[in-house]
């Protein structure tokens, strides 16, 4: 009794085990049959230390597609796929093609269907830090997180239905169990991805929009004896604009991102949502592509971008202090004019 059991994926326990026994209840035709209850992993690191920033392995993701239009592909090093628009896919990365159509207006040909399509590419990776055990059998230092390289390119047309809160289209879920191995120990990372089109506006403008988004992200929490656990977030994502065209006054904000969870042996320490978006406004129209725009009335387009997200009472995985509440990771918020008319 009191052995802690560590355990990567098996059947009976898909993301992993963390356990500590608390009674040997008698040998079975298939081993030793005991009672357990959850551990902590500094019950089983100690004094041990690690670091490191494992990437995901493309083809380990279980995908559920959640709407029909959606297509998957993926490379890992020296094994490149071609995604199913044609595209090259750099090594490493997973890339999700996806068409929606989006609630729209009426039926007059002002607001004909609204639709939005386009690509998220993705590699990601878990980080992972445990720095050994402090005063209280406290670790001295830890991380849980998840960062990578984040590229898309998408198009947005028509004029969807007014929608003052956020809509959300689910397109995708994705899961991955990597396992980092400090020494002996084989520690578990639980990683999901939800990809998704989000749309708000006032059910005014006709748009059609494409856009170029590029960059990395980091998301997660980080725990120091002296601060506790704290936020981390970053990101250098930026955007071009393709096409633009956009008639009537009104406004309009589309994202296509993602929202990330991230784990040890199946309980949620960190959610993170990263949405690059294109944000429309103007009284009157403009048409153009490729930095030409034609403008009648006032008119602006906006790229930006959202990272969001929550550190988790389950953190206390790692034999922290344990929260009261959940604390927010804070907000992370960038925004750029893309084009416009003058001011």
């Amino acid at each position: 009794m009191g052995d802690v059991i560590a355990s990567a994926p098996a059947p009976g326990a898909p993301n992993g085990l963390l356990a500590k026994v608390t009674k040997v209840l008698g040998e079975t035709a298939e081993g030793t049959e005991v009672e357990t209850e959850p551990a902590q992993l500094n019950a089983l690191l100690a004094d041990e230390t690690a670091k490191g920033s494992v990437p995901v392995d493309p083809s380990a993701f279980r995908v559920d597609k959640l709407l029909p239009d959606v297509d998957l592909s993926w490379s890992k090093t020296e094994d490149v796929h071609i995604g199913p628009k044609g595209a090259t896919v750099p090594l490493g990365s997973l890339r999700l093609d996806v068409s929606a159509a989006l609630p729209t207006i009426g039926d007059d040909s002002a607001s004909a269907s609204a639709s939005v399509s386009g690509f998220v590419q993705v590699a990601p990776q878990v980080d992972f830090t445990y720095g050994g055990e402090g005063a209280a059998a406290s670790p001295l230092s830890a991380y849980l997180g998840v960062s990578g390289d984040w590229s898309s390119a998408w198009s947005l047309k028509g004029r969807a239905a007014a929608s003052t809160t956020a809509r959300r289209i689910p397109f995708a879920k994705l899961h991955a169990d990597p396992v980092l191995q400090v020494g002996p120990v084989p520690v578990v990372v639980n990683l999901d991805l939800t990809c998704y089109v989000q749309i708000t506006g006032d059910g005014k403008v006709t748009v059609d929009v494409e856009q170029s988004v590029e960059g990395d992200f980091k998301a997660g929490g980080t725990f120091g004896l002296a601060q506790g656990w704290t936020p981390v977030n970053s990101s250098t994502v930026t955007s071009t604009p393709v096409r633009t065209s956009m008639t009537t006054a009104g406004s309009v904000k589309a994202a296509l991102g993602a929202e990330a969870s991230v784990g040890l042996y199946g309980t949620v320490g960190v959610v993170a949502d990263l949405a690059p978006y294109v944000r429309g406004e103007g009284e009157g129209s403009v048409t153009g592509a490729d930095g030409d725009f034609e403008a009648r009335g006032t008119w602006a387009l906006y790229g930006g971008i959202d990272l969001t997200g929550t550190l988790r009472l389950q953190l206390s995985v790692f034999g922290t202090p344990v929260f009261q509440r959940d604390i927010p990771l804070g907000a992370l918020h960038r925004e750029w004019k893309l084009a416009g008319s003058p001011a």
